[in-house]
C-alpha cells in the first residue's frame, strides 16, 4: 500500500477520505472528490483505476494499523493470562484502544479519524475490499473466541447478540460524539476520547458480563459462572468457544 506524498493523487486521496467521513462511502460521488480537490474528473480512474480502488485504500490506510495492533495487545493479553480467561474489561480495551493509538499517527483531525474508522467498521456486509473483509475476519475471529472463554456460561446465541451491541455502540461513539452534546444541551460535556473510552468499557463490560456475575466479584476480574463448574460443563464450553470462531468481524 503506496501513500502518493503530494501531486493530485495526494490531492484526491485527501480529499476522499474528508469527505467520507463526513459524509459516508456512498453519499460521495466521483464527482464531489475531484470538485473538492479541484482535479479533473477523470482523475480518480486515472490514478486509482476506480473508485472503488480508491475506497479500498482509504479503508487499508486506517484500518490495517488498527487490526493489526488490536491482534498485538490480545496476543499479549494471552500471553499475560495464560490458559486463564482475560478480564473482559481487558479484551474491550484491546478492542477499541487502537483507535486512540492510531488517531495521534493520522493526518486527519480527531473528529474526522473517528467518524472515518467507525464508517468503515459500519460497512460490513456492504462489499468491504477483500483485504479489509480478511483482516476484519481475523480480529474477529480472535476476539469472539476471547469473549468466549471469559463469559463461559453465556449462551452462544444470547452471547452473539451481546457482541453484537458492543460493536453497535462501539460504532455509534465513534461517528456521533458530537450529536449527543448537541440533543443534551451540552449536558454532556465536551471530554476527551480517554475519558469517552473509560465510559465505554465500563458500559460494554457491564452489557456482556450481565447475569453472570457473583455478588462480590470486582470490576477488572474475569466474569465468573453462577454455577459451579463441572467437568461435563466445561468440556462444553471449550467446545463452543471452538465454535465462536468467525462469529464476528471487526
Amino acid at each position: 500500500m503506496t501513500i502518493p506524498e503530494s501531486g493530485s493523487k495526494r490531492k484526491l486521496l485527501d480529499a476522499a477520505e474528508l469527505l467520507f467521513a463526513e459524509k459516508g462511502f456512498e453519499a460521495v460521488s466521483v464527482r464531489d472528490i475531484t470538485q473538492y480537490a479541484k482535479t479533473n474528473v477523470a482523475a480518480v480512474n486515472y490514478h486509482f483505476g476506480s473508485r472503488d480502488n480508491l475506497v479500498a485504500l482509504v479503508m487499508m490506510r486506517y484500518m490495517t494499523p488498527v487490526t493489526e495492533e488490536r491482534i498485538e495487545r490480545l496476543n499479549t493479553l494471552e500471553k499475560q493470562w495464560g490458559k486463564k480467561a482475560i478480564p473482559l474489561e481487558e479484551i474491550i480495551d484491546a478492542l477499541v484502544r487502537p483507535l486512540v493509538g492510531q488517531v495521534k499517527k493520522s493526518e486527519l483531525a480527531e473528529r474526522l479519524f473517528y467518524k472515518l474508522t467507525g464508517r468503515i467498521c459500519a460497512e460490513q456486509g456492504n462489499g468491504l475490499p477483500l483485504q479489509v473483509e480478511e483482516q476484519f475476519r481475523q480480529s474477529g475471529e480472535r476476539f469472539s473466541k476471547a469473549f468466549a472463554k471469559a463469559l463461559p456460561t453465556v449462551p452462544m446465541e444470547e452471547l452473539a447478540w451481546r457482541i453484537h451491541f458492543v460493536i453497535g455502540g462501539m460504532i455509534h461513539m465513534l461517528t456521533h460524539q458530537e450529536i449527543l452534546s448537541r440533543v443534551s444541551g451540552g449536558v454532556s460535556g465536551a471530554p476527551s476520547m480517554e475519558v469517552t473510552l473509560s465510559r465505554f468499557i465500563r458500559f460494554a463490560a457491564a452489557g456482556l458480563r450481565e447475569g453472570t456475575q457473583k455478588a462480590g466479584v470486582t470490576k477488572g476480574e474475569p466474569a465468573e459462572p453462577v454455577a459451579e463448574s463441572v467437568p461435563e460443563i466445561e468440556e462444553e464450553i471449550e467446545e463452543e468457544v471452538d465454535d465462536s470462531q468467525g462469529m464476528f468481524n471487526f
